[in-house]
């Protein structure tokens, strides 16, 4: 899909969503202190820093907080752990689509320190925009859940970044406007409690070993 086309349907959806987006923000304010909204620093094309936009779900915490969040970590405010569950807090990054920091289809960005830029692989993730929907998220939907440990910064790192890495590769070397209509029919899909085996995925774009 087109960027041009794909700004313009951010601009719609976020239309669209603003009142679901306006009484998330309120319940976010009543149920901890501190903004709605929160910013944090993504790594997107080529490279460059970018501010990407989230409805906040946890509540402040030290800078030596662990980056990645597990599902029972306790940073995670009430309205936070409904918002996660149904990607509502992700809805802010429209506006990231629109203003040319990200598509609605793409590589997921990650924080500056999990990305290498000298490493190959990831200068190939980085040929490409972001996105908000990514044939990554679709296999790793469960990732919250998969980081039970102590450490799940190292988890993540260890365990999931570089299959993850791996999927945004080929994925980037597989783009096409009827893969990309796909993923986003099955993030939908995804939400609506639907979710994607990895045998799906492997199917429509044979990037995934078991």
């Amino acid at each position: 899909m087109p960027d041009p086309i794909q700004r313009v349907a951010a601009c719609v959806l976020l239309f669209l969503s603003l009142p679901l987006l306006c009484a998330s923000a309120v319940l976010i304010r009543l149920d901890s202190p501190g903004s709605a909204l929160y910013q944090g620093t993504r790594i997107g094309l080529r490279g460059r820093r970018f501010g990407c936009y989230k409805l906040r779900t946890m509540r402040r915490t030290p800078a030596e907080s662990p980056a990645i969040t597990s599902a029972s970590d306790a940073r995670i405010t009430a309205v936070g752990r409904h918002l996660r569950r149904v990607r509502i807090d992700e809805l802010p990054q429209l506006w990231n689509v629109i203003v040319g920091d990200m598509r609605l289809v793409g590589p997921r960005p990650e924080a500056p320190e999990f990305v290498d830029l000298d490493d190959p692989v990831w200068q190939r993730v980085l040929s490409v925009p972001p996105g908000i929907a990514g044939l990554a998220q679709l296999v790793f939907a469960d990732e919250a859940r998969r980081l039970t440990t102590s450490d799940p910064d190292a988890t993540y790192r260890r365990d999931i970044l570089p299959r993850k890495l791996t999927i945004d590769a080929c994925y980037v070397a597989r783009r096409s406007r009827s893969l990309d209509a796909w993923i986003i029919a099955r993030t939908v899909a995804v939400l609506l409690g639907r979710p994607a085996t990895i045998d799906e995925v492997r199917r429509r774009a044979d990037c995934v070993r078991r």
